[in-house]
């Protein structure tokens, strides 16, 4: 089995920002994957299956600073160890558009990870990053991140968002190495596959 983690921030005021590019992920699989999600306890999440694998789909509903004590208990309930987690969520080192998957490394200033991090007391755990660009000099990459998404950028998100899904399928099929090969390239130098 596979849990899959998008992170964000609750409420109807955070849902279209940039921060919360991870549950939007979790969604589109949810609906390509024809899962149903609904709130219980600390995540919005349905369970299915994609082909033979079990997996469990949550969006968590606590606060991004706060992610690690609800995977940590996600992990608990499905009797499931870090090997079998992967998270998905913004990267402000990643332009628009680009998808990159890591299977450790640090928080890189990620407060949701690092919350994660500190939880399980590892780094060994599976990471979707979905690039958001950084903030213009003058603003402040906490304003940038907690703001909405226009309908310009969208343009670049939807595509990306539905990569991230085809990663997540190509993950829990084929496992890291091939994702990473596949995935953690540029859109442009993929033209000759």
């Amino acid at each position: 089995m596979h849990l899959l983690v998008g992170l964000g921030n609750p409420g109807k005021a955070y849902a279209q920002t940039r921060h919360n590019v991870g549950m939007w992920v979790i969604e589109r699989a949810a609906a390509r994957w024809s899962i149903r999600l609904s709130p219980r306890g600390t995540a919005q999440r349905g369970s299915g299956r994609l082909g033979g694998e079990l997996i469990e789909l949550a969006g968590l509903l606590d606060w991004m600073n706060v992610s690690g004590p609800p995977v940590k208990g996600l992990l608990r309930q499905f009797e499931l160890t870090h090997h079998d987690l992967i998270v998905v969520h913004d990267d402000l080192d990643l332009e628009p558009g680009r998808l990159r998957i890591k299977v450790t490394g640090g928080h890189g200033g990620h407060n949701g990870i690092r919350s994660i991090i500190e939880a399980l007391g590892t780094p060994q755990f599976v990471r979707i990053k979905v690039g958001i660009g950084r903030p213009a000099p003058s603003q402040d990459s906490a304003d940038y991140v907690l703001e909405p998404v226009s309908n310009n950028e969208m343009t670049v998100f939807d595509p990306c968002l539905e990569r991230a899904v085809d990663a997540l399928e190509c993950l829990i099929h084929r496992g890291p190495e091939v994702a990473m090969n596949q995935f953690n390239v540029r859109e442009e130098s993929r033209g000759g596959e």
